[in-house]
């Protein structure tokens, strides 16, 4: 059901005996966001929201796991990003209803005791991919030998984080013990690869892996983008022994050969 329906989310059977929810479900992607927002204040907003209302009238709930996103950092210029650091300068909507979702979250764990990790998500990428991001719409222009638009004449950096390394991070997460005291019951964390990697240097992958040779179509930035993400993973690693394992030079070819299938 839609996660934004309060009343069909939990007329789910069993679904109040949960002890574990781990939330991903969004409107995901920045430049969507300046054509849809309702679309994003539904999915996002409304349906955080419901997720909790849900946590907080369960009868058997332990934990509480949702994706935010790297995007919250918006304006920031230091990297690598931190935790810590001030996030109120969103340059997107998406990013603001990630920002609003874990102040609802802070709220919530304060109000009714509710265990919750938010997990920001640092420009994951991988087979079964999202078709709206760069490298799937790259590899989509190479194949067909169209312009490859690359944004700020590709002058961009990304800390790419290949969704295996995701998937069993958000695993440690939910299923693992904190490592230290823990003096709060809503805590976030950076998961990322902590190693950002520059467009044109990532587009040197893709051709390689793709066989095919870019044709570049340079253009400015684009209204909600941001420079540079790099992901401070320090807090996660000690606290669940996070460790990002795989290089782009594994990713991308791994990414292509289920593409070249997927498009079979």
């Amino acid at each position: 059901c839609d996660i934004s329906e309060y009343t069909a989310l939990t007329s789910l059977p069993d679904i109040m005996d949960c002890e574990t929810i781990i939330h991903l479900a969004a409107q995901a992607g920045v430049r969507h966001s300046l054509d849809a927002p309702f679309v994003y204040a539904q999915s996002n907003l409304a349906g955080h929201l419901s997720l909790l209302e849900l946590a907080r009238h369960s009868n058997n709930l332990k934990k509480f796991v949702y994706a935010s996103s790297s995007s919250v950092y918006g304006a920031n210029t230091t990297a690598p990003f931190k935790e810590t650091d001030t996030v109120d300068a969103p340059v997107s909507l998406y990013a603001a209803t990630k920002r609003s979702d874990e102040l609802i979250s802070e709220a919530y764990s304060r109000l009714f005791g509710i265990e919750q990790i938010g997990l920001r998500f640092f420009t994951v990428y991988g087979p079964r991919g999202r078709p709206d991001m760069a490298y799937w719409i790259f590899t989509e222009q190479l194949y067909a030998n169209q312009p490859v638009t690359l944004f700020n004449d590709g002058n961009l950096k990304r800390d790419f984080t290949y969704i295996d390394d995701i998937a069993k991070g958000v695993i440690a997460v939910a299923t693992g013990e904190f490592k230290r005291k823990r003096e709060i019951l809503h805590n976030i964390y950076n998961i990322g690869n902590n190693r950002p990697v520059e467009l044109m240097a990532f587009l040197e992958l893709l051709e390689k892996a793709t066989g095919k040779k870019a044709i570049k179509d340079f253009a400015p930035m684009q209204p909600g983008d941001v420079y540079e993400t790099c992901a401070d993973i320090t807090a996660i690693s000690q606290d669940y022994g996070f460790a990002p394992l795989t290089s782009l030079e594994e990713g991308i070819p791994a990414f292509v050969d289920w593409f070249e299938s997927y498009r079979r």
